[in-house]
């Protein structure tokens, strides 16, 4: 009849086959496990002050137990050193400083001991399935993975992956749908991240790139890469828009997306829950590009602002509407698609705004270089908006315009550098008025309009403009338009990000970085000569 400490190995050994078997693991982890488990134990009976080892045959279950000592010349502690004398009653060739193996019987395993090395060896396991779960999903972000619904806690959605499980947080699922337990769903694996409670896989139904999956599982000439789906936008469970191409001109991409009596897109749809797919060849060409991802409005005139990122489109009065959708939804998908604002107006409207830059723009021509109002109005019908243009311009250029000469142009020339010279003067006085300190104007790029606009932003000195980071200096200020219905009035922009001090001036990080590192000199200045430095001063004199 085997033993209680036999029976208790072959126990321990049964459960470390199925275990390793169930979970999925190595079972030399299980192993390992164990014998920290009995380790444990074995310090519970010998005293906890011993280094006591556990070896654990993985095949026979049998079970060896030593206590490490090191051999020393005088025992201060008897738990973990051996006078030479008792060593090599052990190990005949044990001699001082070396650590020698003194066996111990095994132990029997109690009720309570068993129980203690239950839980260290289940704690082990699910710390090795947690790290093959992470192994496991930490590469396959942008992957669709299917699964089936476990559970809805405070409106996230819990997904059985198989080995895993994933979650679908709430601003991540298509609004209006229901999550019912037990039904498969499909998602895409946003990101894997590793908590201390185990891998956390975050999934999605809402992302865009959901969207573009399932166009690659349904339309062949995706997953081939004939056709490729450059841009995607979504309302989801409302509405969205693809932007493709197609590397074979003789498919059309967009033919090939929709399918057959448009069985393709309606897959996607259906999965979608129901969601309209505008379906957009795209384009190389900005304002192509943006015609094409308005539809079906039809547009007038497209205006690129390429530094501003922004894209003013002119529509008839009677496409306003339909231009802007529900909501603005056709508007902001249109901008989510090509990456840039676009601002929409009317024909009226544009032609009102044109009048009005015209004019203002004439204005100032007319006072700045003292000029009657046609010569100003044929400078600004020339395509000339700021005096910079005018002062800088090639005089030859200046002078082929219809009705000047060449004395007229070096007058106006020269009028605009008079008046450019009159504005820097004028913002000079008022840069000092605010008590911005000369030192700032002999920095490089900055004009004596940026030093006003620091002098109000209450950066008057080095060091105030020195402990500014770039971005604060020179980020562009970005604004959201809130769209209208075409019924309603227009409101005011909202201002969304301040953006730098001097983000209207369009500086570039480089300048921008030249600027702070020269506002910071001085800090290294005030810092005393080393010896060596010192020394080439003198020799120098």
């Amino acid at each position: 009849m085997a033993s209680p400490i036999s029976a208790n190995r072959a126990e321990l050994l049964a459960i470390a086959n199925s275990v390793a078997t169930e979970k999925m693991i190595d079972k030399a982890i299980v192993i390992e496990a164990m014998e920290e488990a009995i380790q444990k134990s074995a310090r519970n009976r010998y005293g906890a002050e011993n280094d006591i080892r556990a070896k654990l045959d993985p095949r026979t279950g049998d079970l060896r137990l030593w206590r490490v000592v090191e051999v020393v010349e005088e025992v201060e502690d008897y738990f973990k050193q051996v006078d030479l004398k008792q060593a090599q009653k052990l190990d005949k060739n044990a001699k001082l400083g070396d650590f020698i193996v003194d066996p111990l019987p095994p132990v029997d395993l109690g009720r309570i001991d068993a129980q203690s090395a239950k839980q260290v060896i289940f704690q082990k396991v699910r710390d090795a399935e947690r790290e093959r779960q992470y192994e496991e999903f930490k590469d396959r972000a942008g992957e669709v993975v299917t699964g089936v619904i476990k559970s809805v806690e405070f409106g996230h959605v819990i997904v059985n992956l198989g080995r895993a499980e994933g979650v679908i947080r709430r601003d991540q699922q298509i609004p209006r749908e229901v999550a019912r337990v037990g039904e498969r769903v499909r998602a895409l694996i946003l990101k894997v991240e590793r908590q201390n409670r185990g891998p956390q896989i975050f999934l999605s139904r809402a992302h865009p790139e959901f969207m573009k999956k399932l166009f690659a599982q349904e339309v062949p000439e995706i997953y081939d890469g004939i056709i490729t789906i450059q841009a995607a936008a979504r309302d989801p469970g409302s509405r969205a828009k693809i932007g493709v191409i197609s590397r074979d001109s003789s498919i059309d991409p967009v033919g090939a997306c929709v399918g057959m009596k448009g069985s393709r897109v309606q897959a996607v749809v259906q999965e979608l829950q129901g969601e309209k797919i505008d379906i957009i060849p795209w384009s190389e060409d900005t304002a192509t590009f943006v015609v094409n991802a308005l539809q079906p409005a039809t547009v007038s005139r497209v205006v690129i602002d390429e530094e501003e990122s922004r894209i003013e489109v002119v529509v008839p009065d009677d496409q306003l509407s339909l231009a802007i959708g529900r909501r603005g939804q056709n508007v902001r998908l249109a901008s989510q698609l090509t990456g840039s604002q676009i601002d929409i107006m009317t024909e009226a409207e544009s032609s009102e705004k044109r009048q009005k830059e015209f004019a203002e723009r004439s204005k100032m021509f007319e006072e700045e270089l003292d000029v009657d109002e046609t010569l100003s109005q044929l400078l600004v019908a020339e395509g000339f908006s700021e005096l910079e243009e005018v002062a800088y311009i090639e005089l030859a250029e200046l002078a082929t315009i219809e009705g000047f000469d060449e004395e007229l142009a070096e007058e106006l020339q020269s009028r605009a550098i008079e008046a450019l010279d009159r504005r820097e003067e004028a913002h000079r006085e008022q840069r000092r008025a605010l008590g911005v300190e000369d030192a700032l104007a002999e920095l490089p790029h900055l004009t004596e309009a940026m030093l006003v606009t620091l002098g109000k932003a209450g950066i008057k000195t080095l060091d105030d403009l020195a402990d500014l980071a770039t971005d604060e200096l020179i980020a562009k200020k970005r604004t959201e338009q809130r769209r209208r219905d075409a019924s309603a009035p227009r409101r005011p922009e909202r201002e969304q990000d301040k953006g730098g001090v001097l983000g209207e001036y369009g500086l570039s990080e480089e300048q921008g970085n030249e600027i702070i590192m020269a506002a910071r000199a001085h800090w290294f200045d005030d810092e005393p000569e080393s010896n060596e430095e010192a020394a080439d001063a003198d020799s120098s004199q």
